[in-house]
């Protein structure tokens, strides 16, 4: 799946359309409380190079989504279920460069393009194209420091030339690094996010393992990482540098998994993309809304959407279920304290 563009706060759901109190005492709404943009989910492949191993998706056995398949998908979003932001996942999306940038190319202006690597393939014609492209945010994986960024991908190691593209990669106006906390990891999360900070990236997705065993020490550690990490970003804000959370933006029904018009390598169309999951191979047909042949109403999204985690409580099993609400509410804690400083730094930035 690529690292989604999708950290997600599930427990901070309702209050989410509450008001925050900001560092004048005034109060502001959550930022995009009231706004929920309609989402078109490509998997355009389930191929994948490097097979990270918090990564749940079935990389093996699957057709590749053709060109004239995904730009169909682009017109029917727009044309019938009225658009909105377009998500480019995989697998590893490059590993069908025709296919990214032909659904690059047919997104009308009012579609915001998302685009989730894992940079082993970004070479110097995809960095044009993306710089000709500016719109399109491009999400990274990178993790840390090599040791664990590269411990945790069984497809061999990325670290190294992914870094190296970095000054470049820094030049895009919409480039995001997705940090992905594994609990084996999570003891250095700090540490890792502070030698991202250190080579410049100023851009960040924070997303802890979801739907993985964390033990109550590894989830401890999530906890005081997750505190240094948001003193560090409170102190930059404070300083007026302009670094960017994009939890703070985001919300979901499911955490981690994308819901909306999800269209899969093999055409069929799903309400999101939690039957990616191998474990959860055996739901594809009870969880199918449809084709790009014969496409359901806007309405069956929305419903079987309801279901998602329904779904994942019965496949899953309680301890696992569990395991992820309380890595989300780590997430959530950070977020909800980082609200008031984000908007005194918005505050002084346009004062």
């Amino acid at each position: 799946m690529g690292r989604t563009v999708r950290t997600v706060r599930t427990a901070a759901m309702d209050r989410m359309g509450a008001t925050v109190r900001t560092g004048s005492g005034e109060l502001a709404p959550a930022p995009r409380a009231d706004r929920w943009r309609n989402a078109l989910i490509l998997v355009v492949t389930r191929r994948c190079d490097l097979r990270c191993a918090y990564c749940p998706t079935a990389k093996d056995g699957e057709p590749d989504l053709s060109v004239g398949d995904a730009v169909a998908a682009m017109r029917l979003f727009v044309e019938r279920y009225g658009g909105g932001d377009c998500k480019i996942f995989g697998g590893e999306p490059l590993l069908v460069p025709e296919v990214v940038r032909a659904v690059i190319e047919a997104a009308p202006p009012s579609v915001q393009v998302y685009l989730s690597t894992n940079g082993t393939h970004l070479d110097d014609a995809w960095l044009a194209f993306l710089h000709a492209h500016p719109r399109v945010t491009l999400t990274l994986s990178l993790d840390g420091e090599a040791r664990d960024h590269d411990g945790l991908r069984r497809g061999g190691s990325s670290h190294a030339p992914v870094v190296a593209k970095l000054p470049e990669l820094l030049k895009l106006p919409r480039f995001v690094v997705t940090q992905t906390i594994a609990p084996s990891t999570a003891v250095r999360a700090a540490s890792n996010f502070h030698y991202l900070r250190s080579l410049g990236i100023r851009r960040f997705n924070l997303l802890p393992g979801y739907y993985l065993p964390w033990r109550d020490e590894q989830l401890a550690a999530l906890e005081a990482s997750f505190t240094e990490i948001g003193d560090s970003i409170e102190r930059a804000w404070a300083a007026g540098e302009r670094v960017y959370l994009r939890n703070l933006f985001v919300r979901a029904p499911v955490a981690f998994y994308n819901t909306g018009f999800v269209v899969d390598s093999d055409r069929r169309i799903y309400a999101n993309n939690l039957i990616l999951a191998g474990n959860l191979d055996h739901l594809r047909e009870r969880a199918t809304l449809g084709t790009l042949d014969a496409p359901p109403d806007a309405a069956a999204f929305a419903e079987a959407g309801q279901a998602s985690t329904a779904f994942l409580a019965e496949e899953l099993g309680e301890a696992i279920m569990v395991a992820t609400a309380r890595a989300d509410a780590v997430l959530t804690r950070l977020c909800n304290r980082l609200y008031p400083a984000y908007f005194a730094h918005r505050a002084r930035l346009s004062a």
